[in-house]
């Protein structure tokens, strides 16, 4: 229901494409790390449609073999969607949000999972290199200052072959997905957000975030720009058709 995995901070009071300065994002996210697990769990389809991404990516052997990213890792809920379609696999999990991390290495993983706090910008800088086989950025590239950068940052740090799944919300193509995302949000998402953590400043940055975010022909063309191959999108079910979609593409 939320996002997560803010990008590094601009100049202090610098308003980002979402809405909230972005030196106060982290601080938001690690607030509502508490209520996070709770919030999403009320979101119908979203651990299913993260389920839906990773399989998109169509890793083989299990994962047999397979180092994967899952950049902006939240609490988890993506590593464990990576987990369950690749559960032989390496899987890296990177989240900006300390808050977050907490919550996720609160919960029971295979040894082969491991957690880092880092920024999607600064992953060498903490020690997280590639090559991948496959990253799964959920929910991640909307809320960066330089998403064109994060892009060929990620194509570099995959193998030939490796598949990159964006997973993200996109509405500006669509008056339908537009008027469904403004009539969820403020129907649902801020109300439930002020009832059950008593304010609405993140909720609101995820509403406007979204609207201001590319068209999801827009964002295939992003990845395409980057140096992707067989760039393509899928949508998911119920409500978030049209709404949420995983955007794939393949280094060759």
């Amino acid at each position: 229901m939320v996002d997560r995995s803010p990008s590094r901070p601009t100049r202090p009071g610098t308003v980002g494409r979402g809405g909230l300065p972005r030196e106060q994002v982290p601080s938001h996210f690690d607030d509502g790390a508490a209520d996070y697990d709770r919030l999403v769990g009320m979101n119908p389809g979203y651990h299913d449609h993260l389920r839906a991404s990773a399989a998109r990516m169509r890793l083989p052997r299990d994962g047999a073999g397979l180092r994967l990213l899952d950049a902006g890792c939240g609490t988890g809920a993506s590593t464990a969607a990576l987990l369950g379609v690749a559960p032989r696999a390496e899987i890296v999990a990177v989240d900006a949000s300390a808050g977050m991390l907490e919550r996720a290495r609160t919960k029971p993983w295979p040894a082969s999972v491991r957690f880092v706090h880092s920024t999607a910008e600064t992953l060498a800088e903490n020690g997280v290199e590639g090559p991948f086989d496959g990253i799964l950025a959920a929910y991640l590239l909307r809320n960066l200052d330089d998403p064109d950068a994060q892009l060929r940052r990620f194509h570099d740090l995959l193998r030939p072959g490796g598949v990159l799944a964006l997973h993200e919300y996109s509405v500006a193509d669509s008056p339908r997905a537009r008027l469904s995302w403004h009539a969820v949000c403020w129907g649902i998402i801020v109300p439930l957000g002020r009832m059950t953590t008593g304010g609405t400043a993140l909720y609101r940055h995820l509403w406007r975030s979204v609207n201001t975010f590319d068209g999801i022909g827009r964002l295939r063309d992003r990845v395409r720009a980057a140096g992707f191959d067989a760039v393509h999108s899928e949508t998911m079910t119920g409500w978030q058709n049209g709404v949420v979609h995983t955007v794939l593409g393949t280094r060759s």
